[in-house]
């Protein structure tokens, strides 16, 4: 924005402010002040109210009555969430991709952990580091930079108050600061180039350094904390500026030890802190004033939730004054959703929550969503309104104080999956699976499966009898008339063969019979072609004689229990007897000895 005469700040509700530019800081104007109070202060600011969501619209937008209105509008930071996105794209696009760790900590501020970038700068610029230790000695020290003095440029130097600091032995670690400096000058350059905003910055060796000195020159600077400078520079600040230091824990440290300095916090002792305020809390402010910090850029840039949600003043008193609200926050949700790519499918959250309030009581439900259909905005209210009602069965839900809508568990959408449509063909297009290797680009016949085959073999009980020949109808009848002359149970062999002939015997019809081998059943009189072949239908005579055996063994076992029903009483004095007598040998009898 440019810096001349005309201020501008956006404000949310009636009278608070939520940003106010750098020039109209300069008049006293602070986040407490309103509206009328800043205008006061600087008659020729320019005020405009953030964008709302107006009931019954399908899109935010900058309304003109927007704090007259506050009822019916519900403020819209998909703006600033716009333009955030489109900042951390850039400065993605700016850092090396297999090097690049960008955490995203807030709507407008960003974590860069630059090692790898600058280790390979490093090793680019400085040969003398790609060559090993000259005796083989991994603890041998690294040679001096080659340089007695750096350029910092127009960064806002955080060192020792000596004058002559700058010039006497800086180390590596100076040059690998210096080095990160040069690449988030880069970075904010590109930002102001292409998409005009300017940007605070600060390089330091971890999270917490770097933090207080991007909000130590505002605006458009950035600020180097060399290590050395560390303790100078956290030594005239107070603590509760540092990162989790503010707050309630805050004022918990200013009443234990009597005072918010950074300098006279250095003077506690690291027991008296555990004692104080318990082992793990006491050693991390211990560390934390001193500049130590060992938290790790998290590379995740992705949201997490979604939150859309409205504090009524005055208060909702219905059911349908509710459900216009969970129009709108529906809305609002899925245009964010739509930002982060649900309709190509690249990511949609997995469960939906509602929260009610009503006085100092609140409410909540949740669902899943749907996850095989296309997540749309009537589906978002759909599930809402529902959830709504559940809280409504409950009773006294009115008046409602506050409502919100969330979406959370959010993961990436799974891509090329096919229908089971896609699995289903014609019968005359039916062919079986093709394997691929991976990479390779060539598929893999699959042999087809073999058309089934009517069985020859046959492997039933028609194996035993012997073949018919039906070449003749005389012969035929021959053979019919000698199974109706044979026992029932008897089978017969079914492999005559086709070009026997008439032998001069005849049966009591007078018919001459067909040549017979000479392998006869010695039980039917069978006759069988083969040996292989009689050794099969004996073992059918086998088979038959001991399936016949079981069935009468059932058939027994049957009567008897059928006996013992009725003569119970009669059984068991007999086997009394029975037992009595086992041991006495009979008139006529005599005793074994073995």
């Amino acid at each position: 924005m440019p810096e001349d005469a005309h201020f501008h700040w956006l404000t949310s509700h009636r009278e608070g402010l939520i940003a106010i530019n750098y020039p109209a800081r300069k008049f006293g104007i602070g986040r407490h002040c309103t509206v009328t109070e800043a205008k006061k202060l600087c008659p020729q600011l320019i005020s405009q109210h953030v964008a709302t969501w107006k009931e019954g619209d399908e899109r935010w937008d900058y309304h003109d009555d927007a704090a007259t209105h506050i009822g019916t509008h519900k403020v819209s930071l998909d703006p600033y969430r716009l333009q955030s996105r489109k900042i951390l794209a850039l400065i993605k696009e700016c850092l090396p991709q297999n090097q690049q760790k960008v955490e995203k900590a807030s709507i407008d501020e960003v974590f860069l952990d630059l090692s790898a970038q600058v280790h390979s700068i490093l090793l680019e610029r400085f040969s003398e580091l790609r060559n090993p230790p000259s005796h083989n000695d991994p603890t041998e020290n690294l040679p001096l930079p080659p340089v007695t003095a750096l350029d910092w440029q127009a960064d806002a130097l955080v060192d020792l108050d000596d004058a002559d600091a700058e010039t006497t032995d800086p180390d590596w670690d100076d040059v690998a600061i210096l080095i990160g400096s040069e690449i988030v000058r880069d970075i904010r350059a590109e930002i102001r180039r292409r998409l005009g905003y300017t940007c605070s910055a600060g390089i330091a060796n971890n999270k917490m350094l770097s933090k207080l000195g991007s909000g130590h020159k505002k605006p458009n600077q950035q600020t180097v904390i060399r290590n050395r400078a560390v303790q100078h520079f956290l030594s005239d600040m107070k603590f509760t500026k540092i990162r989790n230091l503010g707050g309630k824990f805050g004022d918990q440290v200013v009443s234990t030890f009597n005072t918010e300095t950074v300098r006279e916090l250095l003077s506690v002792p690291v027991e008296q802190m555990k004692l104080k305020l318990g082992y793990d809390t006491g050693m991390w402010l211990y560390n934390t004033i001193r500049g130590i910090d060992t938290s790790e850029v998290n590379s995740r840039t992705q949201i997490k939730s979604m939150l859309s949600a409205k504090s009524f003043r005055p208060v909702v008193n219905t059911a349908d004054q509710a459900v216009k609200w969970l129009r709108i926050f529906a809305a609002d949700i899925f245009s964010r959703l739509v930002e982060e790519g649900v309709l190509e499918n690249k990511r949609r959250p997995r469960t939906l929550n509602l929260h009610h309030r009503h006085g100092n009581q609140t409410r909540s439900r949740s669902s899943g969503i749907p996850q095989g259909k296309i997540l749309d905005e009537a589906t978002l209210f759909d599930l809402a309104n529902n959830l709504l009602g559940q809280i409504i069965a409950e009773g006294r839900v009115w008046p409602c104080a506050n409502l919100s809508l969330s979406v959370s568990g959010f993961e990436d959408g799974i891509t090329g999956n096919m229908g089971i449509s896609s699995f289903l063909v014609k019968g005359g297009n039916l062919q079986g699976p093709k394997a691929s290797s991976p990479g390779s680009g060539l598929v893999s016949p699959v042999a087809e499966p073999p058309e089934k085959k009517r069985r020859v073999d046959r492997s039933n009980i028609q194996r035993f009898f012997p073949k018919r020949d039906t070449s003749s109808d005389t012969i035929g009848e021959s053979f019919n008339n000698i199974d109706a002359n044979e026992p029932s149970g008897s089978p017969v062999s079914a492999d005559a063969d086709a070009n026997d002939t008439p032998r001069s015997p005849t049966n009591r019809s007078g018919v001459g019979r067909a040549s017979i081998p000479d392998h006869a059943c010695s039980r039917c009189d069978a006759r069988l072609e083969t040996s292989d072949a009689l050794q099969s239908h004996l073992d059918w005579h086998l088979a038959k004689d001991l399936h016949d055996e079981e069935r009468g063994k059932a058939a027994l076992a049957s009567q008897s229990a059928g006996s013992r029903s009725q003569k119970g009483a009669h059984a068991s004095s007999s086997s009394k007897r029975s037992a009595r007598g086992r041991g006495k040998i009979e008139q006529g009898q005599s005793k074994l000895k073995f």
